[in-house]
């Protein structure tokens, strides 16, 4: 089978990798990235994701049977609607219902619409309108562009004055462009947060692998949102009690709901959840697989990607079985210097061997530069290990952490720690 994976991060390295394991699977990636490029099987195309025109010129000219779409741009601005509009097999929701992602405005109606469990909130687009609001709210209070910002346009305000910059910057300086226009104040949620990823097929639910996300760039859950630094798989905080809740008060309503609104959803459904006790409430829908999430569910994943996809498109997903291996996993993201502000690129990296099934170094932010391997992004690396249990798998995925190198580089030291 032909496989074209669309996107240039750790999520996309993940998925190409994971679909070129399927015997006579050819996988290219547009654009790819420098760990793509050197893939067995895998081979990048030179190709912008925003030109669908040539997205669909690649499929045709590299006979495609199966689009995967990572990333969610391309999503919202419709490339799943052009490509199935020419018989190309793709995977992912069509843009109406990529509006759960595109505008978090639209996600929160349609949470008290369906009645999914959620945080109260109220929103704004105007600056004069949303300063009155905030003089006149208790804190802490969590702001909200209500727009696509790269897992970037979330703050917690802890008072009035750091509430009044974040309007500022949004509003005022649009420092997150349109997705800034309209902004959300959220009730601010005590918990423990969870990823619950599925597959979805109309009214067809297929959960993968529970995952938590680790959202800050410092150590305890402190300093500004980034895309994500690290996640691992399982998250215990999903038993199974919660787990039969979340897929009966969230995920079906959100199908059932989706398809009342006339866009039935296909693809990867993302919930990020918020957990205290027996409480549950959605922080947000995401229409695509989180990143760094795939990379420790996929490493766990013993079952073709391939064919899930496949029985996604064709509405049989009620007649495969998932198989998981046992092992925990734990993935641990190596950012460059400044993330998640300004950062800088260019550096050369020194990857140590990898020489065992159970760890493998996804990359994100890398180019392959005059033949060698140098950073080109916010998130150079995703280092990702299997283990016996959690510890287990936090040490192997350490281990290799320890023997990267490049300028500057970052990453968290407590990656999978609230679960042990």
């Amino acid at each position: 089978m032909n496989i074209l994976v669309l996107g240039s991060g750790g999520r996309e390295h993940a998925l190409a990798w994971k679909a070129a394991q399927d015997k006579d699977a050819k996988v290219f990636v547009a654009p790819g990235n420098g760990g793509t490029a050197t893939e067995k099987n895998i081979t990048n195309l030179s190709i912008n994701i925003d030109d669908f025109d040539a997205i669909a010129y690649a499929c045709e000219k590299h006979s495609i049977e199966l689009v995967i779409v990572g990333p969610e741009i391309p999503l919202v601005n419709g490339i799943v609607d052009l490509l199935s509009s020419k018989n190309i097999p793709t995977f992912g929701p069509t843009a109406r219902a990529a509006r759960l992602e595109g505008s978090k405005v639209f996600a929160k109606e349609f949470f008290r619409k369906y009645q999914i469990p959620t945080a109260n909130y109220e929103y704004f687009t105007t600056f004069e309108d949303a300063e009155v609001y905030a003089k006149n709210i208790s804190y802490p209070i969590v702001i909200k562009a209500d727009g696509l910002a790269a897992g970037k346009g979330v703050v917690i305000c802890n008072n009035q004055k750091e509430a009044l910059n974040t309007l500022d910057e949004m509003l005022n300086q649009e420092i997150f462009g349109e997705a800034g226009n309209r902004v959300i104040f959220e009730e601010y949620l005590v918990g423990e947060e969870a990823s619950f990823i599925a597959v979805v097929a109309g009214d067809k639910i297929l959960p993968l692998a529970t995952s938590q996300d680790h959202k800050t760039i410092f150590e305890n859950d402190e300093g500004p949102n980034t895309g994500g630094m690290g996640a691992y798989s399982p998250a215990p905080i999903v038993t199974e009690r919660i787990h039969k809740r979340v897929m009966e008060e969230v995920m079906q309503r959100a199908a059932d709901g989706l398809i009342q609104e006339s866009s039935p959803f296909y693809g990867f459904l993302y919930a990020g959840l918020m957990i205290h006790g027996d409480e549950i409430k959605v922080l947000e829908f995401n229409c695509r697989f989180g990143d760094p999430e795939t990379q420790p569910i996929l490493m766990r994943l013993e079952s073709s990607l391939p064919e899930i996809c496949m029985a996604a498109i064709n509405n049989t997903i009620d007649e495969i079985e998932v198989v998981w291996k046992e092992d925990a996993a734990v993935g641990v993201v190596i950012s460059a210097p400044g993330y998640p502000g300004k950062y800088q690129t260019g550096s050369a990296i020194s990857l140590p061997p990898v020489d065992n099934i159970n760890t493998k170094i996804f990359h994100a932010g890398t180019k392959i530069d005059q033949g060698s391997l140098i950073t080109n992004g916010g998130r150079v690396l995703c280092v990702t290990a299997l283990g016996k249990s959690l510890l287990h798998a936090k040490k192997n995925a350490y281990k290799t952490v320890q023997n990267v190198e490049f300028d500057g580089m970052y990453f968290r030291k407590d990656i999978g720690d609230k679960a042990l």
